[in-house]
């Protein structure tokens, strides 16, 4: 026979109430977060004494935008720079993540030590030395440049991302596959990769968002207008549009923009990645 146990009086009461305190934070940090983004678009299409008048619309600013800087040759450079060095650490972090995890050689831990110990070198630490190697080699001014500083700074953690994914494939998979005569090369060509697509996407999402969104290194080592992305365009606007809130406000949306998109589109493998170790 079943017993029904009836709630403690209040126990109702308290659970919805701490469900609704939550709700509340969730949609206060909701607005907070939302709000530069509403605040960008508002004043984006308005003119400079629309803005300071408080109503209105037009699209003065989106054009004094379009004729003070090269929207598009700076997107584009942004999408090289940002695809570029994304396919760089790509490259090295599924090699590198690989033969952690599989391939294990003499010092292999300690390599795998030095890399973590890269991740913690603050980014101001090191611009400069890097911008003396390139200045030497010639690299200052060149979009190829910016690419190597970029893959450099991400490989460290993305390496230790692909290493934690592949060590978390069963071992059984790799010795079924030596035992039907598959070498290493293939095994990681023809099963880990497509197994590691998920931690890939989270490494792909995380890296954009960083490089696309980066003043410091482009505004260093990209000094030439001809090769300046979106970031740097916007920062060196002339002085004269310096106070012109609604050509800020635009330019900030389209290169926000591109950033926020990827995000929303591959969400769910970010948080499955930056959560796939801690079930282990």
């Amino acid at each position: 026979m079943v017993e029904l146990r009836a709630e403690p009086e209040g126990r109702g009461w308290r659970h919805y109430g701490s469900r609704a305190v939550v709700y509340a934070l969730l949609a206060l940090i909701t607005v907070v977060m939302l709000y530069p983004f509403y605040y960008m678009g508002i004043n984006s299409v308005r003119s400079l004494d629309q803005y300071y008048a408080g109503h209105g619309f037009s699209l003065a600013s989106w054009r004094n935008l379009f004729h003070t800087l090269p929207i598009g040759r700076q997107l584009l450079n942004s999408t090289i720079i940002t695809l570029s060095a994304i396919a760089i650490i790509l490259a090295v972090s599924t090699t590198g993540g690989y033969a952690f995890a599989v391939l294990r050689y003499r010092a292999s831990r300690l390599v795998f030590v030095a890399i973590v110990a890269a991740m913690m070198v603050p980014i101001q630490s090191i611009i400069a030395p890097e911008f003396v190697n390139l200045a030497h080699w010639g690299f200052i001014n060149h979009r190829y440049g910016a690419i190597l500083v970029y893959a450099a700074l991400g490989a460290p953690f993305a390496t230790f991302l692909m290493t934690v994914y592949f060590q978390r494939i069963p071992v059984d998979v790799v010795e079924a596959a030596l035992i039907d005569g598959l070498g290493y090369g293939r095994i990681f060509f023809r099963i880990m990769l497509p197994l590691a697509v998920p931690a890939m996407a989270t490494i792909a999402v995380l890296q954009f968002i960083f490089v696309w969104d980066d003043l410091l290194v482009g505004l260093l080592f990209l000094q030439n207008p001809d090769v300046r992305p979106i970031t740097v365009g916007l920062a060196t606007i002339p002085s004269q549009h310096l106070l012109d809130i609604p050509l800020l406000m635009a330019g900030s949306l389209i290169s926000a923009l591109p950033a926020v998109i990827v995000y929303l589109l591959f969400q769910r493998y970010l948080m499955s990645g930056l959560t796939m170790g801690i079930s282990k």
